[in-house]
């Protein structure tokens, strides 16, 4: 028989739910729905719901908890600080990095293109590649501030890679960041990694008003 899950994963687990879609905005968390699925007692599920509230990752309704969601301001806000968070991490990727990072990065891209047309597959491989390059900043504080944001990544109901040709066109953006990376140019790198999170930004733009048109 398989063993339960620690007890202190609550956390994880409710998260590691959200990211993958399991849950999506706007669903309710009930305690012993959750504890049931996780194989968890209610007091971690309970701790790990009142932590996920409190990070903005779930909210109110009544007094019932749903996965929050990001209204149009929240959303630029959003991507105002990944854009530059993330081309700072770029930069100092373009610094810091080793020889055996470069190559993970550059192994990453040429990897991922299988994954074209898949654009869940497509998704988690983004944001493997995304980490990969906060890791080769070797700075610590801003790898935890991007971990917090790609948290809040997770309320999005969508991925924009799922836009006809953004698959496509995201891999060739992944391919210039790092090729600025490898190239030891730190303006040139967080450049690129700023103009790859304007695209992305720009296409989930587009699809939400695409969404909005039909309801």
């Amino acid at each position: 028989m398989a063993s339960k899950p620690p007890q202190g994963d609550a956390y994880s687990l409710i998260l590691e739910a959200i990211d993958i879609g399991l849950y999506r905005p706007g669903d309710r968390l009930v305690e012993s729905e959750l504890a049931d699925r996780f194989g968890v007692s209610r007091t971690p599920i309970r701790e790990a719901l009142q932590r996920l509230e409190t990070q903005g990752l779930l909210a109110r309704d009544g007094r019932s908890l749903i996965v929050a969601s990001l209204d149009h301001n929240q959303l630029a806000e959003l991507y105002v600080v990944r854009s530059e968070l993330e081309a700072l991490a770029a930069g100092l990727a373009a610094r810091h990095a080793t020889p055996e990072e470069v190559r993970v990065l550059q192994d990453m891209v040429a990897a991922d293109r299988r994954h074209l047309g898949d654009p869940a597959a497509l998704a988690r491989a983004n944001k493997r590649f995304h980490h990969q390059i906060h890791l080769a900043s070797h700075n610590r504080f801003l790898v935890q501030q991007l971990d917090l944001v790609h948290r809040s990544m997770a309320l999005l109901a969508t991925t924009s890679l799922a836009a006809d040709g953004r698959g496509s066109d995201a891999l060739s953006e992944h391919a210039a960041i790092v090729r600025a990376i490898a190239g030891r140019d730190e303006e040139a790198a967080a450049e690129a990694l700023r103009s790859h999170i304007s695209q992305a930004y720009v296409t989930r733009l587009k699809l939400d008003a695409e969404r909005d048109a039909d309801l």
